[in-house]
């Protein structure tokens, strides 16, 4: 598969080495600008992949609305290859992590491969448990994998394919800011190539298999990479209270919750986003070290 990817480099001063982003569901490099050019004024360098199966990456089955994938494991691997084939020979180090919900769990997934390689990871709002649907974590699990071993993975969970247009901003349970809002749906409007729809029963079923994964206390007890977990006050998409439960059992974790934000923090208000940064700032890059 093609994997879509790009780097920016930093325009601020002194250098302090890249930022690798991780999008979200159903987000792409261009969502991220604003956000790159926040970065590039503290002096620090973009990479940044769209993940396959969404975006200007390579989609996955025929019909490209659908956002499917058999395995988080399959993110895990692109990443991997991002780092070798980009990010390390083309990129300044040191080298850190930003991540959001989808792309803050595929961060969790990868961070014990990472270790020698990220200094620090901020992920925002990770996919640990849903919220706001009409069954439990656990149960969503089962039932996806039931469907999934019938054959039924490319069938739509919720949501179905994107309208026309774009969901309008009234009940979104995003971002309340009607500006930023509009500039992301009205970046879908003129390159619809680079949206989808609503998740199947495939990409359902491995975000549950992968939220499982990271929360087993095995597999935290490996994640060494220092990591500070920013959580919306207002999530309606994620738990909150499950992330900082999940901040309080990692060895190296620290988290801050942004109340009153909802889920998408980088394309919240001004007066979120600047709590966001503070705390950014505070954690990146860190103390000094030798490279």
């Amino acid at each position: 598969k093609s994997i879509r990817y790009a780097r920016f480099p930093a325009q601020g001063r002194p250098l302090k080495g890249t930022v690798v982003i991780l999008a979200g569901r159903n987000e792409c490099i261009e969502k991220y600008f604003e956000t790159v050019r926040d970065l590039s004024r503290r002096g620090l360098g973009v990479a940044m992949l769209d993940w396959r199966g969404q975006g200007g990456s390579d989609r996955l089955i025929r019909d490209p609305a659908r956002g499917y994938v058999d395995s988080f494991d399959q993110y895990v691997v692109d990443l991997e290859q991002f780092f070798e084939e980009v990010v390390l020979p083309d990129c300044r180090g040191p080298y850190y992590m930003l991540a959001h919900s989808t792309g803050a769990l595929i961060a969790l997934l990868s961070a014990p491969r990472l270790f020698n390689r990220v200094r620090r990871m901020v992920l925002i709002a990770p996919l640990l448990e849903l919220v706001g649907q009409p069954v439990s974590t656990p149960t969503l699990r089962k039932l996806s994998a039931l469907a999934y071993s019938l054959g039924l993975g490319s069938l739509y969970v919720s949501g179905g394919p994107r309208p026309a247009g774009g969901h309008p901003f009234a009940g979104n349970k995003l971002t309340t800011d009607l500006g930023r809002y509009t500039r992301n749906t009205t970046l879908y409007n003129k390159a619809p190539h680079l949206a989808m729809g609503g998740p199947t029963v495939a990409w359902i079923h491995a975000a549950c298999v992968a939220g499982d994964t990271v929360q087993d206390p095995d597999f935290t007890a490996r994640i060494h990479i220092p990591t500070l977990l920013v959580a919306a006050g207002g999530d309606e998409v994620v738990s909150t209270r499950a992330i900082e439960e999940y901040a309080r059992n990692l060895r190296s974790g620290s988290v801050v919750t942004i109340d009153g934000a909802q889920h998408e923090i980088l394309q919240e208000a001004d007066v979120y986003r600047e709590q966001f940064w503070a705390a950014f700032d505070a954690f990146i890059p860190g103390e000094a070290q030798e490279y």
